[in-house]
């Protein structure tokens, strides 16, 4: 279950509230009663910063240019029939 804390509990217990981040459980942090932060653990986090790249993110880290040699290896003829 996912724990909601106040700002200063989670201050008091922060060994408890990373404890169970790593256990996958993210926690959540209020401040003055707002929806302030939510603790993750690094895993998750590494997790969801690989799903959130764009397909140009993604191929911007592709070599500039791309070397492409055909194979000109005959095709054989086809008898189906």
């Amino acid at each position: 279950m996912n724990d909601i804390w106040q700002l200063q509990d989670a201050k008091a217990k922060l060994s408890e509230v990373v404890e169970k981040a790593m256990n996958g459980e993210p926690q959540f942090i209020t401040k003055r009663g707002e929806p302030a932060v939510v603790v993750i653990s690094q895993a998750e986090f590494l997790r969801q910063q690989q799903q959130s790249k764009s397909l140009n993110q993604v191929l911007s880290g592709a070599p500039a240019e791309l070397k492409l040699t055909r194979d000109k290896t005959p095709i054989r003829p086809n008898r189906l029939g």
